[in-house]
């Protein structure tokens, strides 16, 4: 089933899940009139650490369900410029990122040509994601350890990665999970913020969090299951307005009412795909069901 964006309408899940999803968003109460319809979370009951599991395990399948098409939300044509625009996200949305790197790409296309650049330069064209400086810095040094330790290609290991300028764990499990195949978990907020939500957690460490999700799940589903997470706390289960009423897993969720429960106005509260609004990547797969997003500067941000 594919949740594709059509006159501001999600569809999220099968029909029965749907209904299952309203049915809940109903029985929050209306609130104030004219305000949010919200309730205080769901009183859920202490469960075992099987049923937590098996709980999880479902939720992962229905997601599967609702983002067939999830991906990483950076543009990326090889593992460098995977690399170069993980490390470029950080405090800033994919989208920006997106709308900078091919100009950042068409001067520096490699390790050498970017190790090779003025800083200066390569500030100025990296400027609109922010901390532009502290960025440079890293992209520099990463660049210049790729050419001078790694014959200007970018390792498949995660004990290489992390010895590289600005690349942390998150980074590293990105990349290899996204450029070469080999599965992680990727401890976003977003997904952090869901997994204790989802009471899969409730660690805040990202490394602990990773290590807990990591026991749940078989390794195959590692990178997959990061995608569809992150997806859902993009699209859905907001941090601080999570559309609860339109959520596909409203069923499995121990958080539920911590947002908005009327499904109509919890329809409002959806992004990119599933509120009709574009995506964040310029060059989508051609599975995404919704629009590619704006060049930068074209006023369509």
């Amino acid at each position: 089933m594919k949740a594709a964006g059509r006159a501001g309408t999600a569809k999220p899940g099968k029909s029965g899940r749907a209904a299952d999803a309203a049915t809940a968003g109903e029985a929050g109460g209306t609130g104030e009139a004219g305000g949010a319809s919200r309730r205080a979370p769901r009183a859920w009951k202490p469960e075992s650490r099987l049923a937590m599991v098996r709980r999880a395990r479902r939720i992962n399948r229905e997601l599967a369900e609702v983002y067939p098409y999830a991906h990483p939300e950076l543009d990326f044509r090889n593992p460098f410029e995977l690399l170069v625009a993980t490390v470029l996200s950080a405090q800033t949305t994919d989208l920006r990122v997106n709308q900078t790197t091919p100009a950042l790409f068409a001067k520096y296309p490699t390790p050498e040509d970017m190790a090779a650049a003025a800083p200066e330069e390569l500030e100025e064209i990296i400027r609109p994601t922010g901390f532009f400086r502290a960025k440079a810095r890293s992209l520099l040094g990463l660049s210049t350890a790729l050419r001078d330790d790694f014959g200007g290609q970018v390792p498949g290991r995660l004990e290489d990665l992390v010895r590289l300028p600005g690349v942390g764990r998150k980074t590293a499990n990105v990349v290899l999970g996204n450029a070469f195949g080999v599965p992680g978990i990727t401890v976003d907020t977003h997904f952090g913020r869901l997994v204790r939500r989802w009471k899969w957690t409730e660690q805040e460490d990202p490394e602990k969090v990773e290590a807990e999700i990591c026991e749940i799940f078989p390794k195959s589903e590692w990178t997959m299951l990061s995608h569809r997470v992150v997806f859902h706390g993009r699209r859905i289960c907001h941090s601080r307005k999570p559309a609860c009423g339109a959520c596909p897993i409203a069923p499995l969720c121990p958080a539920y009412g911590e947002g908005e429960t009327d499904p109509e106005k919890a329809k409002k509260l959806l992004k990119y795909e599933m509120g009709g609004y574009p995506g964040q990547r310029l060059a989508p797969p051609p599975d995404y069901p919704g629009r590619p997003a704006a060049p930068l500067g074209t006023g369509d941000e």
